[in-house]
């Protein structure tokens, strides 16, 4: 899973990602226009695998992992249609998930590229900009695909021509795409496109130290934009999270109760970008190492051992499956197997987030 955050310049975004990672990239008040991107790969927070770990005392623990790319503020230039840099458009469309993160703090010291803090206004800018960029795309192919799919009657062609005009009808009505419905059919067609007003999107507010406890104010603000599917929308004092960050477990946690926060940001962040992207996790454990391994939702056996090798998934057999919780309960595979939790499943049985597999093969 690649996420990348992107907003405005002087948003707070790369203060969100030394947030999300622990790490400690320079931020300059006077940096807003730099062109750089930073990458890191973050750990999954997962009590259940630290939990497994507890039982199987295993030599390794390796937990999923989620990539977060701080990608180059947003801004006007020529090159594209849509006045963003088109190398900037070609490395965002590969991207799994948009992180957009909207400057909701007040900072004299830090004067806003647009006059004045309004994150609504500021999403607008973002999202036309997005919109711009998918539209000059659907148009570009509508325009090849009217002068060969009428005369061919190709019907492949005939389908992506009624598929994209109703992509252009929405983009026009100044909607993101994520508002249609795709069958599965539909969704193969456009994949390649990765258009980003079809991607999942989750919208972070980023609110100064004195909104504290008053998150729910700014959410009401995107009231409408959180209906959206495939979007989610969360308010997080990014300064904050990120001292959080640097400080070690046993100050964070002091820190966090002294701010009535629950946990830091970075894991509520985490779980709503597996939930956009509709992602679960299930695990592999033994005296060598447990594992958790991430796949989508609804995903079946046979493909999930192709998660952990491909000899697995070629030679698959059968999958023996227990719930984390029994596992726990019962503290051993022995003992899941005398009470009858332990299940022999097939290549058709749907992986269920939670569930700890042993794949048997033979290739």
């Amino acid at each position: 899973m690649i996420v990348g955050i992107v907003g405005l310049p002087l948003s707070g975004k790369t203060t969100l990602f030394n947030a999300l990672t622990g790490g400690s990239v320079a931020v300059d008040k006077f940096m807003g226009g730099k062109r750089e991107t930073h990458r890191a790969v973050v750990d999954v927070p997962d009590e259940r695998l630290e939990r497994l770990a507890e039982i199987f005392q295993p030599r390794k623990v390796t937990p999923a992992t989620v990539e977060y790319v701080d990608m180059a503020p947003v801004q006007r230039e020529g090159g594209s249609r849509s006045g963003l840099d088109d190398e900037f458009l070609g490395y965002i469309r590969t991207l799994d998930e948009l992180l957009i993160v909207l400057r909701a703090f007040e900072d004299e010291s830090v004067p806003h590229p647009l006059g004045n803090v309004d994150p609504v206004r500021d999403l607008d800018e973002l999202m036309a900009e997005f919109l711009l960029s998918d539209l000059a795309i659907v148009e570009n192919r509508i325009a090849r695909l009217e002068k060969t799919a009428h005369k061919t009657k190709n019907e492949e062609e005939l389908f992506e021509l009624e598929l994209l005009s109703r992509f252009r009808t929405v983009l026009e009505e100044n909607q993101p795409l994520r508002v249609l419905e795709l069958a599965p059919e539909e969704e193969k067609v456009v994949r390649g496109y990765s258009f980003l007003t079809l991607k999942p999107t989750l919208i972070v507010v980023n609110i100064g130290e004195s909104d504290l406890g008053k998150e729910q104010v700014w959410l009401d603000k995107f009231a409408d934009v959180a209906t959206v599917p495939n979007t989610r929308v969360t308010a997080v004092c990014a300064q904050i999270e990120a001292e959080i960050a640097q400080l070690e477990p046993e100050d964070a946690r002091a820190f966090l109760d002294d701010l009535n926060l629950e946990e830091p940001a970075r894991s509520r962040l985490i779980r709503d970008s597996y939930e956009l992207l509709g992602l679960v996790n299930f695990f592999t454990a033994g005296e060598k190492e447990v594992r958790a391994w991430t796949i989508r939702r609804g995903t079946r056996a046979k493909e999930a051992a192709g998660a952990i090798h491909s000899d697995l998934e070629r030679g698959f057999i059968r999958a023996e499956v227990v719930p984390y919780e029994d596992l726990v309960r019962l503290g051993s595979f022995a003992r899941c197997r005398e009470e009858g939790v332990l299940r022999l499943e097939g290549k058709d049985y749907v992986v269920q987030d939670g569930d700890v597999i042993t794949v048997r093969f033979g290739v």
